[in-house]
Order: C-alpha cells, then structure tokens, then sequence
C-alpha cells in the first residue's frame, strides 16, 4: 500500500476527447505494465498535488473504475506556454518487484558548517537527482546528504559521500563515485576578482580625443589665417 492514492477511469483514444476531457477539468493519461495500456482520465487538481507529492519516485495507488494497481509515474506531459500538466504516463509495478526510480537529492545541515557560518562560503549543486533502484516499500522521498562537515572553499561532496537506505541501491552500478554533487565557492572573493576585471577593462579602454576648453572653459578661439598684401 502506498500512502498516495489516485482515482483514474477509463477513456477512449481520440483527439477530440482529449481536447473535450481537459476543458472539463481533466488530465488524460496512460498506464503502462499490463498486456495493454490502459486510457484513463483523472481530475486535474487531485492528479497535480499527488504528484507533486510522490514525484518520479514514490509509489502510487491507482483505482482504475475500481481495479487496484501499484504505480509509479514514468513521465508527464507540460504545455510549454501555460506550464500546465496535459498528459501523464504511468508504470504498474509489483510490490514484490524491484523498480527503478529517479530520486531527488536534498542537501542537509549546511548552515551548520563552519564553511557558511564562519567562512560564509556558499554551494554549486551539480546534481538535482539520481536513480536507485528497491522494491516499491523501500524508495526513498528523498536522499538526504549532509554537509555539516564542509570547511574549505576547496571541498566537495561527491556520490560517494550517499549513504543510501537498507535495501537501496545505484541504478548505475558503475556510477563514478567521485562525480560531485556539490562544490563550495567564496561570493566575496568572486565579487572582488569581478570588480578587479571590470578596473583594469576600464582602465585599458581607449580614451576618446575631444577638444580642449581654455583657461576660462571656452574652446580656444580659431585663429584667423593672414591677410594676404595687395
């Protein structure tokens, strides 16, 4: 059982239907796993917060017209101009089966670090997410990374710095532990070295000719060639 439910039914595939269903409020979508995909439909406000809420990564309890399944989402469709959610596909799963799962990566504790507290250092995160793979009870939210310990501008914490749960384990067994999740960087010292740079462009900038005012600031008067004699 998973702690996020829900309800779908059943739809026909056609264009026009699908227009008509998200005028009503609807999201169309599909689930995949079975002998044949199943068309469904759901309403637009419960489907978005249960997905906000269980994301790529938690299991969800389907009622499909009141057929039971295990899912999880394999991907959702957004309108590119109103940002809306437009289509989603989901993947039925087993309990007892062992999934793959993209799983968000939370940094903890870094304002407890003498890096930021002391040193006011701040993080890069080059990584949002990775993939684990465990049977449906085991996914994690979320896999936490604390960086309480981070002193040095010159520190980072890579994917072997992951403790992953009991019975979770790396999608890519042949990940590179040593790829970086997040580095720290000094915002003073890169705001100094900016300024420094912008100086010396300024001072390296061709300086324009322009005429010369006189003692009293008016421009020296042009002086009058000779009259030439009779």
């Amino acid at each position: 059982m998973s702690e996020y439910k829900l309800s779908l039914a059943k739809r026909e595939l056609t264009k026009k239907k699908t227009a008509a269903l998200r005028a009503q409020g609807l999201i169309p979508s599909v689930v995949y796993g079975g002998k044949e995909p199943i068309l469904a439909s759901s309403d637009y406000v419960a489907t978005e917060k249960v997905l906000q809420k269980a994301g790529y990564h938690s299991p969800i309890d389907l009622d499909i017209d009141g057929k039971k399944r295990l899912a999880i989402v394999k991907d959702v469709h957004i309108d590119p101009v109103s940002r809306r959610i437009i289509n989603v596909e989901f993947e039925a799963i087993s309990a007892n089966e062992v999934v793959t799962a993209t799983t968000p990566i939370v940094i903890s504790n870094f304002g407890e670090s003498e890096a930021n507290k002391i040193y006011h250092f701040m993080y890069t995160k080059a990584m949002e997410e990775i993939e684990v793979k465990a049977k449906p009870a085991d996914l994690p939210k979320e896999i936490v990374l604390d960086a309480s310990k981070l002193v040095n501008v010159d520190e980072k914490l890579t994917v072997k710095d992951i403790v992953l749960p009991e019975g979770v384990e790396f999608a890519d067994k042949e990940m590179d532990p040593e790829q970086v999740i997040i580095s720290l960087y000094d915002p003073a010292a890169e705001a100094a070295a900016r300024e420094a740079e912008e100086a010396a462009a300024a001072a390296e900038a061709p300086v324009e000719a322009t005429d010369v005012p006189s003692d009293n600031g008016e421009k020296p008067a042009e002086e009058e060639a000779p009259a030439e004699e009779a």
